[in-house]
C-alpha cells in the first residue's frame, strides 16, 4: 500500500514536471520564432527606445510639474470624503499590478512591441498634460515617503491625468478581446481610482478624464502601429 502511494506520488510529480517542461518548450519556441524575424526585433528595439525615452520625458515634466505648482483647489469629492493613508496599495499595488503585466507578455513575446508602445505613447502625453497645468495637491492628501522608489517616477505635481486609472483602463482595452483580462483590467482600474481618491493624491478630475483620454490614446495607438497591432491581434488569436 505504501508502495502503491508513493508510486502514485512519484506519477504525479513525473507528470507535472513534463507538462511544465513542454510549457518551457513551446514558449522557446514562441521566442525563436519571433526573435528570428528581422523586422519583430527592429520593431521591438525601437519599441524598448521608445519606452525609455517617453520615462526621461516623464521624469522631467514630473519635476516642471512638481516645481511650478500653485495653490490646491476645492473638489466636490475630496472635500466631502476622509482621507485614508492607502499609501502601500498606491505604491506596491501597482508595482504588483505592473509585475502581471510583465508576467503576462513573457509568455507572448507577439503582443511586445505594440503592448510597449502603447504604454510608451500614453506616458508622453500624459507627460504634455502635466506640464500644462500646475495646480497643487489636495490639502490632506497623504504624504509618500520621500525615499520610495517611486519619487523616482512622480514628484507630487504630475496629477492630471491619473496613470493608476489610466494603465489599467489602457490595458483593458488592448485586451479587451479576452473576457477575462478584460474584467480584471476594469476592476484594476477602478481599483486604483478608489485608492488615489481616498488617499486624496488625485483630484476628481484627474480620475474620471483619464478614461477618456486613455480611449482616445487606445485608438491612436491602433492607427500609428498598425502592423504591431495585426501582430498582436494574430499573436492573440493562436493562443
Amino acid at each position: 500500500m505504501l508502495c502503491l502511494f508513493f508510486w502514485i506520488n512519484f506519477y504525479d510529480i513525473t507528470k507535472t514536471v513534463i507538462s511544465k517542461t513542454e510549457i518551457i518548450k513551446k514558449l522557446f519556441k514562441k521566442y525563436k520564432y519571433f526573435f528570428s524575424n528581422h523586422e519583430f526585433r527592429i520593431s521591438l528595439f525601437v519599441a524598448i527606445a521608445f519606452l525609455l525615452v517617453s520615462l526621461i520625458i516623464n521624469y522631467y515634466a514630473s519635476v516642471y510639474a512638481s516645481y511650478s505648482q500653485s495653490n490646491s483647489v476645492t473638489d466636490i469629492i475630496l472635500s466631502n470624503i476622509p482621507v485614508i493613508d492607502l499609501s502601500f496599495l498606491f505604491i506596491y499595488g501597482f508595482v504588483a499590478f505592473v509585475c502581471f503585466i510583465g508576467f503576462l507578455a513573457l509568455f507572448r513575446p507577439g503582443i511586445l512591441p505594440f503592448l510597449i508602445k502603447s504604454i510608451a505613447l500614453f506616458t508622453i502625453i500624459r507627460s504634455i498634460f502635466i506640464s500644462l497645468t500646475h495646480i497643487a495637491n489636495f490639502p490632506s492628501h497623504i504624504q509618500i515617503d520621500p525615499l520610495s522608489f517611486i519619487r523616482n517616477f512622480s514628484f507630487g505635481g504630475d496629477l492630471f491625468f491619473s496613470a493608476h486609472t489610466g494603465i489599467p483602463f489602457l490595458m483593458a482595452l488592448i485586451f479587451w478581446h479576452s473576457r477575462t483580462l478584460r474584467t480584471f483590467f476594469l476592476a484594476s482600474s477602478v481599483f486604483f481610482a478608489a485608492v488615489v481618491l481616498l488617499a486624496h493624491l488625485h483630484y476628481s478630475i484627474d480620475v474620471f478624464a483619464a478614461y477618456f483620454i486613455t480611449y482616445s490614446i487606445f485608438v491612436i495607438c491602433t492607427k500609428l502601429f498598425k502592423k504591431e497591432h495585426k501582430l498582436f491581434i494574430d499573436n492573440e488569436i493562436t493562443n
